[in-house]
């Protein structure tokens, strides 16, 4: 395993190949500085109330399962890496890194929290899978469930549900998807963004994505908001010679 930021082919690819700073006018002078008053103090004491009890009713949005890739022009597709969801919270220079149980991993994955700390923005909530890649790009669950590898894990990062105090979870996934790109603009290594295609190419990928050996595919509808728990507008669809569908299928035996 090497820590280099991940070179993943390009989705389309294997379907067609198989704060600007203002000037003062020199001549006039700048207004000294107001004091802050106490009615912006509130405001910044409600908004840390708010995200710290956003935070803590947080739940993930579940995907569900499906046979088949829907293929309307509505819907965005992401290849389902193998690998830990995780939801990375910051707050200033706090950094939290959650998992679907509850637990705070922020110790065992480093890299991810030191990329976390070095963006720009102060605020914000990340929802994301944790993975390890190899040369090839590809996620490989073995060295991540190993634990001989914590420090060259990366965040695989495909929604983002709040930002510089704004809750964004009600906004259409095609808003988020923009305003993660804007928040992940320049980001140090470590963190990446999960490409996604559109539209009829959906079950085209899913061939391909077999045919890499990857996990499968998520597709999500573009219109829909943020839901905690099992959504009908995210839909997973597995690769079936995958190692994660024979571990699902043996969970369900026991």
């Amino acid at each position: 395993m090497h820590r280099n930021d991940p070179h993943l082919p390009q989705l389309g690819a294997w379907v067609t190949n198989s704060s600007s700073q203002s000037v003062s006018d020199p001549g006039t002078a700048s207004p000294p500085p107001q004091p802050r008053g106490r009615g912006c103090v509130l405001r910044k004491a409600a908004t840390d109330n708010y995200l710290r009890g956003m935070f803590k009713a947080f739940e993930f949005c579940l995907p569900t399962n499906a046979a088949n890739v829907p293929a309307g022009p509505e819907w965005f597709h992401e290849i389902k890496h193998d690998g830990f969801r995780i939801r990375v919270e910051r707050d200033g220079n706090r950094v939290r890194l959650i998992t679907r149980g509850g637990y705070d991993w922020t110790k065992r994955y480093p890299w991810i929290a030191e990329a976390a700390l070095k963006n720009r923005i102060k605020q914000f909530v990340i929802d994301s899978e944790a993975v390890v890649l190899g040369l090839d790009g590809i996620s490989d669950l073995n060295a991540l469930h190993s634990g001989r590898h914590n420090e060259e894990v990366q965040l695989c990062a495909f929604d983002v549900l709040a930002m510089d105090g704004d809750d964004l979870r009600r906004l259409p996934l095609s808003m988020r998807k923009a305003n993660l790109a804007r928040l992940l603009r320049g980001r140090p290594e470590g963190i990446f963004l999960n490409p996604f295609e559109q539209g009829e190419i959906g079950p085209d990928l899913f061939r391909k994505a077999c045919e890499f050996g990857l996990e499968g595919l998520v597709s999500k509808h573009r219109d829909r908001p943020y839901q905690s728990g099992r959504s009908k507008h995210w839909i997973k669809v597995k690769n079936r010679k995958h190692d994660a569908f024979d571990r699902v299928q043996e969970a369900h035996r026991r």
